[in-house]
């Protein structure tokens, strides 16, 4: 009865994440995407009937149907708003992915589910793809959750006065990646597990280099050279490292250099800790080999202290 082979099962926890909204102060989803991506016969009147069969199941704090008030601030942001790729896509994403006119004369308001209702959707609905896709949601409320605790400095700063600005002027964007760039960047602490956050913060970190770029690290690796493609073409890269702990050989910056000039190799044995300086002017240190971010818990800062750079 509920089953329909236009579930979307290939979607992957990154893309679910994309229909992941902020209403109420909390993170839930929609009773329409629910039901496409589990596949319901018939949709989402499908999804709500088995609902309403099991209503007993669903408190408020699982299920609960949005205002008018609710769904009309959604559509107002959504109509607002032309930036898609933006970390806090869950509070602006259309509610219509095809792009009609749904919702200008609805006949129902619609329910949205919390992290524990969408579980217990899974439990009721008898689809074939109910339990793979219920993981995949899970991880993507997990991921929602980690992103948001990454990134509470940022969301305090941003006050009503900067959200309504944005609201009009669409520049959300902007705001974000610039408080992002100030509070992710200049001190940072990543968690065992974080490989992709720890290697976009050192990207990050590379892109601002406009003319030169220098990297002390003794256990340096191949695994930067890779990294050393998103620097900009113009930069110079100077590697100090220790010849007898580096794992870079002289061929690999043969063949680096051949297409993305210019890298360097010093050797030196005079340096514990990992660095990196940018421009000659902002240097940070980093807790970790740059070959090992983000399999062990630790951090990037940069030092305030401009006479460490004449120093080093």
């Amino acid at each position: 009865m509920f089953q329909n082979e236009t579930s979307d099962l290939c979607m992957e926890s990154d893309e679910i994440k994309e229909l992941i909204y902020e209403i109420r102060g909390k993170q839930v989803m929609i009773d329409s995407d629910l039901a496409r991506l589990y596949g319901c016969a018939n949709g989402t009147k499908t999804l709500n009937l088995a609902v309403k069969r099991n209503i007993d199941r669903f408190p408020e704090r699982f299920c609960f149907q949005l205002t008018q008030e609710e769904y009309d601030n959604l559509r107002f942001q959504v109509e607002t708003s032309k930036t898609k790729e933006i970390p806090l896509r869950f509070q602006i994403e259309t509610l219509n992915k095809s792009g009609n006119k749904r919702g200008s004369n609805i006949k129902y308001f619609p329910y949205v589910f919390t992290e524990q209702g969408v579980a217990m959707i899974s439990s009721i609905l008898r689809t074939s793809v109910a339990t793979e896709i219920s993981i995949k949601i899970m991880d993507a409320f997990v991921e929602m959750r980690k992103f948001m605790m990454n990134n509470a400095v940022i969301f305090e700063r941003v006050n009503q006065h900067e959200l309504k600005l944005i609201e009009h002027d669409n520049k959300f964007d902007k705001v974000f990646n610039e408080l992002q760039k100030e509070e992710n960047i200049k001190q940072k602490v990543f968690f065992n597990g974080q490989v992709y956050d720890a290697y976009k913060a050192l990207i990050d970190i590379i892109k601002q280099a406009k003319n030169n770029l220098v990297i002390i690290d003794n256990y340096i690796d191949d695994s930067i050279l890779a990294t050393l493609l998103n620097k900009n073409p113009d930069v110079e890269v100077i590697i100090i490292t220790n010849e007898n702990t580096s794992k870079l050989s002289e061929s690999d910056i043969i063949k680096f250099n051949e297409q993305y000039p210019l890298v360097k190799v010093k050797h030196s044995s005079d340096f514990h800790d990992r660095f990196i300086i940018i421009d000659r002017s902002i240097i940070y240190h980093c807790g970790a080999s740059l070959k090992d971010l983000g399999k062990k818990t630790f951090g990037i800062n940069e030092m305030h202290d401009k006479s460490l750079l004449e120093k080093i």
